[in-house]
């Protein structure tokens, strides 16, 4: 209800009458008051999306200037025919600078992260923190919606960082930015997995036609599919500690539930103990080729908890015994 606030509180700014879109969101003046109060991402989509079109501003009095009715929908389209994500998240942060240079996007990779850099350079806080935090998590996650919606696939955050305390409903982030949040930091970022700048647009224009119509759910939508989940699930799996534990484990080290992981490995064609043999298979025979460690040493570096349990597994998926494959009878 804190950001219903702030959107009423820009309504009072510029001297319009709230009443009309907090009845088109069913808030009453009451709801609206209690500071604990929660509201639905339908509710916030028919607000917001309501004060947008009536105040033409599509950053609802962030920026020293206003972001007309259309604005980041034209963000959308000049980014849509970039060969793959990466350029077109770039694209996108440039153009952003056209339209406001209250703060500046970028995107930073080193090494297997990407960074989206939110950098403030006007004062976001003049109408107070309040309308800060709500600029700063809109802006946000706009960006990181759009990028799922432009290549059809979860993007998992791998930390989503804030110039700011936690507020008193800082439980809703987790909702928002699923991943490790950071309250406190020296500027507020999503940071993910490289790889998924190489994923290709899978969008046209009229995609783009259909998605505009009701554009606000990106910004509360987490989408299912993960286009990279199977290859993150054999990265993870590379670990020996994480290979001899369950989907409990291996869910937690990426951020979801173990029925989320079975339910959209199964969506990719995959199963989690199919790639977990996969990838025990060729650990157990890449030492087995490059190293001269026992068998029960290499057992355990596959993921097993014992060595009978190991020959009995390579057996079914070479044929022979490690021993065997060792001296090369197979």
């Amino acid at each position: 209800m804190a950001y219903a606030r702030e959107i009423e509180a820009v309504y009072q700014r510029t001297g319009l009458s709230s009443a009309s879109a907090l009845s088109l969101a069913q808030i009453t003046p009451s709801q609206l008051k209690k500071v604990d109060a929660k509201i639905t991402a339908r509710q916030m989509e028919v607000l917001s999306g309501t004060a947008m079109q009536v105040l033409d501003d599509e950053a609802l009095g962030a920026f020293n200037r206003r972001l007309p009715w259309g604005s980041y929908g034209m963000l959308a389209r000049a980014s849509l025919g970039a060969p793959d994500l990466g350029m077109a998240l770039k694209r996108w942060c440039r153009h952003h600078a056209l339209l406001t240079d209250d703060i500046q996007l970028k995107v930073v990779t080193t090494g297997g992260f990407t960074t989206i850099v939110l950098e403030e350079r006007g004062d976001l806080a003049r109408h107070g923190q309040g309308a800060r935090e709500f600029c700063l998590v809109h802006v946000l996650r706009n960006i990181h919606g759009l990028a799922c919606w432009y290549i059809d696939s979860r993007i998992p955050l791998q930390g989503a960082h804030f110039p700011f305390a936690p507020p008193p409903h800082g439980e809703a982030y987790a909702l928002m930015f699923p991943g490790a949040i950071h309250f406190d930091a020296l500027q507020a970022e999503l940071r993910f997995d490289s790889r998924y700048l190489a994923l290709p647009l899978r969008r046209d224009e009229k995609a783009l036609q259909q998605m505009l119509q009701r554009a606000l759910p990106l910004t509360v939508r987490q989408y299912r599919r993960d286009r990279l989940l199977v290859q993150q699930v054999r990265q993870a799996l590379a670990s020996a500690e994480v290979l001899s534990h369950n989907a409990d484990t291996l869910a937690t080290a990426l951020n979801m539930s173990p029925r989320s992981l079975h339910r959209q490995l199964q969506e990719e064609g995959a199963s989690l103990q199919q790639l977990k043999d996969e990838v025990r298979s060729q650990k157990a025979k890449d030492l087995l080729h490059r190293t001269t460690q026992p068998v029960k040493q290499v057992a355990a570096a596959s993921g097993f908890r014992n060595e009978k349990s190991f020959i009995r597994a390579f057996r079914v998926w070479t044929g022979c015994s490690p021993s065997d494959f060792r001296r090369g009878v197979h």
